[in-house]
């Protein structure tokens, strides 16, 4: 098997796929080593083992929501899309979406993966409870109310467990409304970028950093809170007329309704549509997360890089993450600017060039993406998640044999 990219070829000895948790348990106790696999839309090996890799795609996948707490309960493998529309057929909805509904919830949670919004915390902020295979085969639930352990182990990398449900906090269904608007001034970004990512439920900027604009801002607003009309500028940018790919020769098709049409939630808030599944992608990621209050000088200092940037990158994404209490989350107790860049399939290159681009934010102390491609060591690591040798002892609490360890984890955890 591949991750989504077709970059990494796992090296599991057998592939399961349990269809009950009881029968994930006594997998998980009589294996020597063993992870969980989800929709593989990660660029390194994080999700690998040298054991039995775990797929969850036949454990029972109903959406129960508890309406009286405004919870969901949901499996670890259900893809957001599917989760979506199971919560928008019952009337509710969640607080963000990722760019790509295709990815799995318990994937994105454990990896701390966001969408934008200068008040939308990442997406694992939704959760309130999490339920575990741990390496002994035991089932454990944690809730928000168990404190550390909690918040060390909703972002965990699969290093304490397989997550297999979780309870997410919802709220009523919305309409959202999405237009996009090119050609903003770099100066008008750099002089106020509160301002540009703060006019919006949802921003992101695309970006080569190249020239004085930038191409494309898509920008998402709820019908609740801005009913209408639609601006006819945006800091300097003016409304596009068609609908536009954040690939400015790519075909719209397969991207969510723009144009200031409203329509639901999780048919806005991704960029991209669930009904069309994304095929093995050419094309690589890394992201950096970095304070808000630093945004301008790391934009700066990446357009100062501009050149370089040329031949290795498809498009960069610029967005915004507000503070959680996660400790591996890259937006942990920070209010984050999030730096996303596709690169194009040339692997040994852009590794080459990452300790490069690290070194331009080192400055700004950007913290890596777990799921993307980085080159940041342990030492950083250790320096830039202060909470980092409490979730150390926290795996070799939960794991001591290390079950559920791999090459990713010996070399991030060292």
């Amino acid at each position: 098997m591949k991750n989504w990219a077709g970059n990494l070829e796992y090296s599991a000895a057998s592939v399961a796929r349990p269809g009950s948790v009881s029968e994930l348990a006594e997998l998980v106790a009589s294996a020597e080593r063993v992870k969980a696999l989800g929709s593989r839309h990660c660029f390194n090996d994080v999700a690998d083992t040298s054991g039995v890799q775990v797929v969850l795609d036949r454990l029972p996948s109903d959406v129960e929501v508890d309406s009286s707490r405004r919870v969901a309960r949901v499996a670890g493998g259900l893809t957001y899309g599917d989760l979506g529309l199971a919560l928008e057929a019952q009337g509710w909805a969640l607080h963000n979406m990722a760019s790509l509904p295709h990815i799995s919830v318990a994937g994105a949670v454990q990896t701390g993966t966001h969408g934008s919004g200068i008040a939308s915390p990442s997406l694992a902020s939704a959760v309130k409870a999490v339920e575990f295979v741990r390496a002994s085969g035991e089932v454990e639930r944690l809730e928000e109310a168990d404190g550390d352990e909690f918040f060390g182990s909703v972002v965990g990398l699969g290093a304490l467990g397989i997550v297999t449900a979780l309870e997410l906090k919802v709220e009523p269904t919305y309409q959202v409304r999405q237009q996009v608007f090119e050609g903003l001034p770099w100066d008008t970004v750099l002089a106020d970028y509160d301002a540009v990512a703060g006019d919006g439920y949802s921003v992101s900027l695309f970006t080569d950093y190249a020239g004085e604009f930038v191409p494309q801002a898509w920008r998402k607003v709820r019908v609740d809170a801005e009913p209408g009309p639609a601006p006819s500028s945006f800091h300097g940018g003016s409304p596009a007329t068609v609908a536009r790919h954040p690939l400015p020769d790519m075909d719209a098709l397969n991207c969510t309704q723009q144009l200031d049409l409203p329509g639901p939630w999780l048919d806005r808030l991704p960029h991209f549509r669930h009904e069309f599944t994304p095929s093995a992608g050419d094309e690589l990621q890394t992201e950096y997360l970095l304070p808000r209050s630093q945004a301008a000088g790391a934009l700066q200092a990446v357009r100062g890089l501009a050149g370089k940037l040329a031949p290795l990158l498809f498009v960069s994404e610029v967005r915004t993450i507000a503070a959680d209490e996660f400790w591996l989350s890259p937006s942990y107790r920070q209010d984050s600017v999030a730096l996303h860049f596709t690169w194009r399939p040339l692997q040994a290159d852009v590794e080459a060039f990452l300790p490069e681009l690290e070194a331009a934010l080192a400055p700004y102390a950007a913290r890596p993406h777990w799921g993307k491609l980085f080159t940041v060591t342990t030492p950083e690591l250790e320096r830039l998640f202060p909470r980092f040798a409490d979730f150390r002892d926290l795996v070799a609490k939960r794991d001591p044999e290390g079950k559920f360890r791999n090459a990713y984890l010996d070399r991030i955890l060292a």
